[in-house]
Parts: C-alpha cells; sequence; structure tokens
C-alpha cells in the first residue's frame, strides 16, 4: 500500500488541481493522502469527496511556515477536522501576511537583475492562498527562454541563504504555531529536517511539545543517509514519523506516492487524531 502525507494543490502552490492529484494518486495506486497546502485548508473537502469515491483516505492537512529563533522552520499539521474558527482566522490572516512579503521578494529580485513583475507571478496563482516562493520561482521558469534558460536549482539558489530573494517568513512562532495545532484538535509534524539551515535545531524543536517528524522524504543525493539519520531521531525523539513527496507537481524531481513510507506512522497519527 502507497502511502503520501506531503502533497500541495493549486489551493497553494502546486501546479495541479485537488482533482488532478487526487486521480493522480489513485493512478499511483496510493491509498492514504494527506493534503498539505500552505496556510490554507481549502482544497481538503474535495479531496475527501473525491477520496470516497476512489477508496482513499484523506488525512486533512496544512503546512505553516515558522520561525524558530531566526530560522524558517516548515511545520505539518494534521488533523480529523479542519473547520475550527480560530485555525482558519489565523490562516488566513498568514496567507495575507505571506502574499505582502511575496511582493517584497519579486522587488529584490529585480533589484538582484532578475526579469520578472508581479503580474507574471500571479499569472501563476490559481486560488485565494498566499502567494509563495513556489509561485514566484515557476514564474522565474516561465519567463526564461532559449536565450536567457535558468534550472530549476540555478532558480532554487536565488531563496536559499545567501541568496538574492532569501527572505524568509518569520511572522509567526513555532512553539504558536505547534499550539495552534493542538488547539485545533490536530497534531504537528516537522517537515523535512534535512533542509534545516541549522539541521542541529531539530533537537529543540522536537523538545518543545511531544509532536513527529518527517523522515521519508527525497532529499536529492543524501536521501538514503538523511532518511536512516532522522529515522533514528524520530525513534528516540519524536512521537511518530512520517513521510511524503512534497508533491508540487510533475516537474519535481520526486513524485506523488514515490516515497516508502510505513504503515506505523499512519497507524499511529491515526490513534492520536481520533482520541484527540
Amino acid at each position: 500500500m502507497r502511502i503520501d502525507l506531503h502533497v500541495h494543490t493549486q489551493e497553494s502552490d502546486g501546479s495541479l488541481t485537488v482533482e488532478e492529484v487526487v486521480n493522480l494518486a489513485h493512478s499511483n495506486n496510493i491509498k492514504v493522502l494527506a493534503i498539505t497546502d500552505h496556510e490554507s485548508t481549502e482544497g481538503i473537502s474535495k479531496a475527501e469527496e473525491l477520496g470516497r469515491d476512489l477508496e482513499i483516505e484523506i488525512i486533512p492537512g496544512v503546512e505553516l511556515l515558522t520561525n524558530f529563533h531566526g530560522q524558517e522552520v516548515h511545520l505539518l499539521g494534521y488533523f480529523k477536522d479542519v473547520h475550527n474558527p480560530v485555525l482558519q482566522a489565523r490562516l488566513s490572516e498568514i496567507r495575507k501576511q505571506r502574499t505582502a512579503l511575496a511582493r517584497d521578494v519579486v522587488l529584490s529580485l529585480q533589484k538582484g537583475g532578475v526579469s520578472l513583475e508581479w503580474n507574471d507571478v500571479e499569472r501563476e496563482v490559481s486560488s485565494e492562498g498566499a502567494v509563495s516562493k513556489g509561485h514566484i520561482m515557476r514564474a522565474i521558469f516561465h519567463r526564461c527562454d532559449a536565450h536567457n534558460p535558468k534550472s530549476w536549482q540555478d532558480i532554487a539558489t536565488y531563496f536559499r541563504p545567501g541568496g538574492i530573494a532569501y527572505l524568509p517568513y518569520l511572522g509567526h512562532r513555532f512553539e504558536d504555531a505547534v499550539d495552534l495545532i493542538f488547539e485545533s484538535g490536530g497534531f504537528p509534524v516537522v517537515a523535512h529536517p534535512g533542509l534545516l539551515r541549522e539541521p542541529k535545531i531539530v533537537f529543540d524543536l522536537l523538545a518543545y511539545r511531544p509532536i513527529g517528524l518527517e523522515v521519508y522524504y527525497g532529499y536529492w543525493e543524501e536521501q538514503t543517509s538523511l532518511i536512516s539519520y532522522y529515522a533514528e531521531v524520530a525513534a528516540q525523539f519524536a512521537q511518530l514519523a512520517t513521510g511524503g513527496s512534497d508533491y508540487h507537481g510533475p516537474f519535481g524531481k520526486i513524485q506523488i506516492g514515490q516515497m516508502n513510507v510505513p504503515i506505523e506512522g499512519v497507524h499511529k497519527l491515526r490513534t492520536i487524531l481520533t482520541k484527540g
């Protein structure tokens, strides 16, 4: 049975609609799927409806950008039900803040010599969700041509620490985000720890409250070693281990359902959400 607990749709910065993502999951024999759009749960109801017809268990989720001592940390939240007014009000607030930050990112790119306009970015946005790094990256890619080619790896360097577009979203404290997910009946999981600017802070993140760790993630060349390492970290310091493709569209190196995610984490997550 294939499992994918980290997937994005057009409701945030994915390139496919909710229907396209669920149908793609079905064609890839995925039986447990979590929709984890950035600061948005708008696609959950549609996914659940489609999932019932295709016999796919949909776990409602969300991905939050958070700030831990000046570092951007991505946090996944999984829920039994996302219709919590406190959660939804905070998500709406963050979407506005992130869109404002995206405008600053575009200005930074322009100052750095990148040919890009805000209208280019808006054309990549297919929902009322936050405008994010993913939209901006696609806009840059689509502006490139044979005379000015850029690979996804080239574009990604703009957004990494030290890059001309590195403006992390620091408006949501990690601790507050963890508390928000718990208070909304959900369960928090630290996303892709191998991408942290300072990986050692994972121990501080896991020490705040009993939470989970995303272990099974496609870390490019270091995939095998990092998965092995974080599996050990999760076994000692986390409540459970999850994983997924972080699928944003067919252009990604890791495709939907491609990561081998053990069922044990799903069992534990189901139990926790049921009790919550």
